[in-house]
Order: structure tokens, then sequence, then C-alpha cells
């Protein structure tokens, strides 16, 4: 199970790191994603960590704004996000993936999808 939290209102320019935590699962085995979904939009890929953390990857919208990190030791994956803009307002969604090792961008070739943790930036 993941579970997500961290979400909350900020004002633009602001900063909010989201956590996942993980359960039931060998979190170290596992690649981890995040996505979010905008009111009216569809899901969207934003950030994707390795099974160890070596390599991450972004969606070009957060690319030297968020930071996605994992502790292995603590079974979380962790989503630093800074200069928050109001078009990232949203629900945040964690996934896990043990397919590839490198994450997905497709949100439903995870194997486990946690619950949204929501995200208002305000102007």
């Amino acid at each position: 199970q993941l579970q997500a939290s961290g979400g909350g209102l900020v004002q633009v320019g602001g900063s909010l790191r989201l956590s996942c935590a993980a359960s039931g699962l060998t979190f170290s085995s596992y690649a981890m994603g995040w996505f979010r979904q905008a009111p009216g939009k569809e899901r969207e890929f934003v950030a994707a960590i390795t099974r160890s953390g070596s390599r991450t990857y972004y969606a070009d919208s957060v690319k030297g704004r968020f930071t996605i990190s994992r502790d292995n030791a603590k079974n979380t994956v962790y989503l630093q996000m800074n200069s928050l803009k109001p078009e990232d307002t949203a629900a945040y969604y964690c996934a896990a993936e043990n397919t590839w090792g490198s994450g997905s961008k497709n949100f439903y070739e995870y194997d486990y999808r946690g619950q949204g943790t929501l995200v208002t930036v305000s102007s």
C-alpha cells in the first residue's frame, strides 16, 4: 500500500514536500513515480526514481523546480516542490513498479498506486 501526504495550500513561489510511505512490499525492489491530476485534466507524469535512487526523471514542466528522492530504509519516497506555480495545483499520486525498474510515464504500468494528496497553489 502507498500513502501520500504533505499536500496543502501554499502561495505562489512557495515550497512543499510530499511524502509517500510504502507498506506491504519490498520497497527497494520498486521504482517509484509521482503523478498529478488537475481538475478537468488528465493525469500526468511528474517524476520517477529508480530502485536505488541513482537515476531520476522529470516532466519538462517541473524540471529544475521539483526533486524526487527516496529513503529505502524508511520505505518512503519524497517530492520536494519549489517555486510553485498556480498550474501545479492538482492531486498528487505516488506509484510503485518493479517491471522496468526505472519507472514509467504511464500511471497504469505501475503495480501499486496510492491515493492522492491535494496541492493548491494560490496567487
